[in-house]
């Protein structure tokens, strides 16, 4: 009973302590606890202060009205007697606390709220907040800041810890924060703050989630030059109902395609509704795709099949948010000066997949089909999947071959339709981000190479190593998901507001 009645008064609303007025005792004013100058700042160690980690009570496991003591860094729940942060304070002579909830700091046991500007930088730490003016500079240059512990870093070209296996995770968190109509909605929490979801809904979590990381990933003020991506990594694991983990090594394009479709949905977007996803990812194409008689069946009977309607080619329209580029088979045998070339395509080879005339058979389980596809709409963000893995019953196989590409100037009006050429004014890309993944299938590791638009300098970045590259260097990676901008700017995706 003892310890059920200490919780419960540790997760007392410790505000409603504030709001007392100053009492009046033998006629005499009792002085106001609500703010005095503390005589303990000097104590605040901003070097252990991490709050990147979810905010629970280091004793208690609970999120309720948590504080983090400024002298230690570590959590606790409840400021009033008996409450862990209390019994700390006592313990351990720390008296700075700040409620990760409200912004407040106190100091303990003496219970009064501390007013002071200097602490404004911890506040800042905690929850980062951009104005429009700040955030429409951003691309604009490429200033050095310093960190609280020495270290110099460009906003937005800052390591992610890798927690034990999120190195898939990170890299498109990465590659996301460097799309800068993404970017700056998520900057700006009043741009998704109102949007209504139903009780109980668990997936707008991924939304502020990411919201934060961006935030941190572009602080200008930041106390260490790298970010942890717990919490977000944490919502990914609840919302996406364990298929991703922190522990566990994932697939790049699996997580990214669950990603941006799970965004989409908790920003409230349909498939009629945009969102700041389909603005700048969605494009679309047509599909003609025409069934084939099963290859067991006599020649003439295959014949007869193919003048029927059901085995005439079809065509739809269907949007993506990606697209899938196939590499030509690697070859399974090689003769000695063979052995250590590693096979090449130029990236216009397998861009060839969407020029409407080139055709490939797609196999299910109980049919067969030729499909050949055209592009009718360019997103002013265009995101490629190189198709690196194929999977079978027994083991996954990574095919090597590496893929040329310029960086800037690649023009995709040659895979539109006719009537697409006329109407898409800009058809040309340049490449801002580039993941690779090296090593085995099922044991490797990620890495990603971004552009800084206020620089113009290429950053290769593996969990907390971040190096400058040169371009050139980029194009020898076995590049894995690319997103390339269009040229021309980002007008269509300024509309940042989702009715």
């Amino acid at each position: 009973m003892v310890s059920v009645k200490r919780e419960r008064e540790a997760e007392v609303d410790d505000d409603d302590e504030d709001r007392v007025a100053p009492k009046i005792i033998r006629g005499r004013v009792v002085e106001d606890r609500r703010s005095r100058h503390c005589p303990y700042l000097d104590t605040i160690n901003r070097s252990v202060l991490d709050f990147d980690f979810e905010k629970l009570c280091s004793i208690s496991l609970s999120h309720i009205n948590v504080y983090a003591c400024l002298i230690c860094g570590k959590y606790f729940q409840g400021r009033g007697l008996k409450s862990h942060a209390y019994t700390h304070s006592v313990q351990f002579t720390h008296h700075v606390f700040l409620n990760l909830h409200t912004l407040k700091f106190y100091c303990l046991p003496d219970n009064y709220e501390i007013i002071d500007s200097s602490l404004e930088d911890i506040t800042y730490v905690l929850k980062p907040t951009f104005t429009k003016q700040h955030i429409a500079g951003l691309d604009k240059q490429g200033k050095l800041y310093r960190a609280y512990d020495g270290t110099t870093y460009l906003p937005g070209i800052v390591g992610l810890n890798n927690i034990k296996a999120n190195d898939y995770a990170n890299v498109v968190l990465q590659a996301f924060s460097n799309v800068p109509p993404l970017r700056n909605y998520f900057l700006e929490e009043e741009n998704y703050k109102g949007i209504r979801r139903p009780p109980g809904d668990i997936m707008f979590l991924l939304v502020q989630r990411f919201g934060e990381l961006m935030r941190k990933l572009w602080n200008p003020r930041n106390f260490k030059a790298h970010v942890s991506p717990h919490e977000m990594l944490q919502a990914v694991v609840l919302c996406s109902k364990k298929n991703f983990q922190i522990t566990k090594q994932g697939d790049a394009v699996d997580f990214m395609t669950w990603f941006l479709n799970a965004l989409h949905g908790a920003l409230g977007g349909t498939k009629k509704k945009p969102s700041i996803i389909t603005k700048a990812f969605q494009g679309s194409m047509r599909i003609f795709s025409k069934k084939l008689p099963h290859p067991d069946l006599l020649p003439e009977e295959k014949e007869a099949l193919l003048v029927t309607e059901e085995y005439q080619e079809q065509m739809s329209e269907s949007t993506f948010l990606f697209l899938t580029l196939d590499l030509p088979t690697a070859p399974l045998y090689k003769d000695e000066k063979e052995q250590l070339i590693i096979p090449q395509v130029p990236l216009f080879n397998i861009l060839g997949k969407f020029n409407g005339s080139t055709e490939k058979e797609y196999k299910t389980y109980k049919e067969n089909f030729l499909k050949r596809f055209q592009l009718t709409k360019l997103p002013p963000y265009l995101v490629f999947c190189i198709k690196r893995f194929t999977k079978n019953n027994f083991f996954v196989e990574k095919n090597p071959t590496i893929v040329n590409f310029p960086i800037t100037n690649v023009d995709l009006r040659e895979y539109l339709t006719e009537e697409a050429q006329v109407t898409e004014k800009n058809t040309t890309y340049d490449l801002v981000a580039n993941v690779v993944h090296d090593g085995k299938p099922t044991e490797g590791a990620y890495r990603i190479h971004v552009l800084h638009h206020g620089t113009g300098k290429w950053y290769e970045m593996q969990d907390l190593q971040v190096t400058d590259i040169l371009p050139q260097m980029i194009t020898l990676s076995e590049a894995y998901i690319q997103i390339w901008k269009r040229q021309g700017g980002d007008d269509d995706t300024n509309n940042h507001t989702v009715a």
